[in-house]
Formats: structure tokens, sequence, C-alpha cells
């Protein structure tokens, strides 16, 4: 009887210790990819002449957001930041970023990304580099964001580089603050493919478009 009077306290506990770690999991998960507008999308190049291969080295982000969680300022100019356990993105963010990109570029291509593999090594491929120099999203304020990348075909020296200045106004809440990252995002796919057309279209190009 001592022995089950002893057992009751600590199966008590077991189960406080359970509901806990349940409480202290994230429960809100996001990403910063998004669908293309059909009158942004391009027909797949695959299968014709001209097939466009891209691939998208890992984005380098400054070292606060290189992490799952939601690194959001504060409003009226505060320079402390929360960093929010219950609110992540898919991935760390590097890599949800990198993957967006990608997704976004190729489909306004109609290239077929080869990041991970999957292209003959005859099969000239634009290469990406992109980073990210800000990522600053406010609650209720905006999301601000500045991008530079270089591209280069793999059989050419010839080397573009060109940047991006983007921010979109946000409501209230995070949901809000991820549809932001959502447009900066899309914004900034869109802006790596024209430069691709660009390069693609006039092989003495060397100037980004604007």
């Amino acid at each position: 009887m001592k022995n089950r009077k002893k057992l009751l306290p600590l199966a008590a506990i077991a189960a406080l210790v359970v509901l806990a770690g349940c409480a202290s999991k994230p429960d809100n998960y996001y990403t910063l990819a998004s669908a293309v507008p059909a009158s942004e999308a391009a027909p797949p190049t695959l299968g014709t002449a001209a097939p466009l291969y891209i691939e998208l080295a890992p984005v380098a982000v400054p070292e606060r957001l290189a992490r799952p969680q939601m690194v959001v300022g504060r409003a009226n100019g505060s320079v402390q930041v929360d960093v929010l356990e219950q609110h992540r993105w898919a991935a760390s963010f590097e890599n949800e970023l990198q993957d967006a990109l990608a997704s976004g570029i190729a489909a306004r291509l109609g290239a077929l990304d080869v990041t991970k593999g999957g292209r003959q090594s005859s099969q000239p491929v634009w290469r990406i580099a992109v980073q990210v120099r800000r990522f600053d999203a406010v609650d209720g304020g905006r999301v601000d964001a500045g991008f530079n990348w270089t591209l280069r075909r793999s059989d050419q020296s010839r080397t573009m580089a060109c940047q991006l200045d983007v921010g979109e106004a946000v409501g209230g809440g995070i949901d809000a603050v991820a549809q932001g990252a959502q447009r900066v995002t899309a914004a900034a796919a869109a802006a790596i493919a024209r430069s691709v057309n660009a390069a693609w279209a006039d092989p003495a190009v060397t100037a980004c478009p604007t």
C-alpha cells in the first residue's frame, strides 16, 4: 500500500512534465513560398530545343535570421526584436527562403530547378547566388528587405550583379507579417527571373533590368 502511495505522486509529476512539453511546442508554422500568378508564369522549356536550367546556391542571410523562429521587430523604432518560439517558418529561414525563391524563379522562367541535381553535365545552367542584406518585419508595420544576387551561366565568363530593395505594409498579427514576407519573397523571385531573362536574351547585357 505504501508503494502505491509513492507511485501516485510520481505519475502526477510525469503527467505534468508531458503537459509542459506539449505546451512549449510551436503551434504555428509558415511558408515563404506562394503560388505564381498565371500572368507571370512561363511555359516549361524542358523538352524544347533550348531547355532552361537554374541552380540556386545556399542563400546567405544575417546570422540573427538563421533560425526557424520568426524574428519580429517592435514598433515605434525600438531596437529590440522578439524571437517567436510559437511562430516558426516551415524550415530554417535561409532554407525556406532558398526553396521559395527557387520555385518562384523557375515558375516564372519555365525553367527546371536543378539545385539538388537532375541535369546532364553537357547542359548549361544559370547559377544564382543570393545574399539577403536585411529582412526586417514589424507586426502591424512593414516587412522591408534588401537582396543582392549574382548571375552567371556555367558556359560563360560573364557575371551579372544585381540588387533589390523591396517593402510591404502589413496589418496586425503574425499571419499578416508572414503574408507580407511572402509578397517580398515573390517580388525578389520576380526580379531575379527578369535578370535571367535579360541575360538569356542578350549575351552582351551586363546591367540588371530595372
